[in-house]
């Protein structure tokens, strides 16, 4: 029963209602709690075009210049040549189905290999980041492994596995497992502690607690992580392909770019550089980038990206 001194003051609830000026404060700090609805007001082909003209625009001041290089004839034409020869190299392989057997020889690698690469690394970060006296002995060697560049490991794995798939293997594997155990470590790390807390309240075992709590709360530093996984994977198989090179290994866009420099063909070098750079943007403007969206928006930072 309400106090009959609070019962005729101003804000007091009145008739067993709300107070309306304390339901317009929560109003307003759920507004502030929720995530701002994204570009509001604009047309779908608007926000299209805006993200598309950037890189369009530098893409083709790139070629500007390269064409004017190519035009001042600084160089001879073996050295850099013109970007409309670059460019009948790549449509003549594509147009002869070369550039889709190359593209698939290493884009299959890279994906399979990064996979295995997610399964091992996000346990391996688990338990890095949970057991204190495993970060102590395995942390900075993980972190001297991510630092060492994965060509290193080539000669050791030819010799160790021969010119074969699993060689090429090993090497994304020991590129991309680092970067994801030390992303995850460091989403880790970046948790409030009251939430493994509660969740030991409530009765959550270890495999409970990882699932629910930790890998969801880490999300940002893991998804960051996977991303620097994928480009270590990737570049570590460009550099295992471009010195393993073997007839039983097929022809990827390594080899591709080791035949051009065996060739002294440096159109055929340029249009491999470029088919590397174009799968890696790819990957990203396809595959991380709208789940990297999704995960901020749900964390109501709609203007990080």
């Amino acid at each position: 029963m309400p106090r009959p001194d609070l019962v005729n003051e101003p804000g007091a609830p009145t008739g067993g209602g709300r107070d309306p000026g304390l339901a317009a404060v929560e109003a307003g700090l759920d507004a502030l709690d929720a995530p701002a609805p994204a570009s509001q007001g604009r047309r779908g082909w608007r926000r299209t075009l805006s993200a598309a003209l950037p890189p369009l625009l530098a893409l083709v001041a790139f070629v500007a210049v390269w064409q004017a290089l190519w035009a001042s004839a600084l160089w001879p034409e073996y050295k850099l040549p013109a970007p409309l020869a670059v460019w009948n190299v790549v449509w003549e392989a594509f147009r002869e189905g070369e550039a889709l057997g190359i593209l698939w020889t290493s884009v299959h690698r890279a994906v399979i290999g990064f996979l295995v690469a997610v399964v091992v690394a996000t346990p391996f970060g688990l338990l890095v980041a949970r057991v204190r006296p495993v970060r102590s002995a395995i942390g900075p060697l993980v972190t001297g492994l991510q630092s060492l560049p994965s060509v290193a490991w080539v000669p050791a794995a030819v010799l160790w596995f021969g010119l074969n798939d699993a060689a090429i293997y090993f090497v994304v594997l020991l590129g991309a497992v680092p970067s994801i155990t030390n992303g995850l470590v460091a989403g880790i790390e970046q948790i409030p502690p009251i939430l493994p807390r509660v969740g030991a309240a409530l009765g959550a075992n270890r495999w409970e607690s990882a699932r629910h709590i930790l890998l969801p709360a880490a999300l940002p530093g893991y998804l960051a992580g996977l991303k620097q996984g994928w480009a270590f994977s990737w570049r570590s198989l460009m550099a295992a392909e471009l010195i393993a090179v073997s007839p039983q290994l097929g022809l990827g866009l390594g080899a591709f770019l080791q035949h051009g420099q065996a060739l002294s063909d440096m159109t055929q070098v340029i249009a491999a550089i470029l088919l590397i750079l174009l799968v890696g943007i790819g990957v990203e403007l396809l595959a991380f980038r709208p789940v990297e969206r999704r995960v901020l928006r749900a964390r109501g930072l709609v203007g990080v990206l």
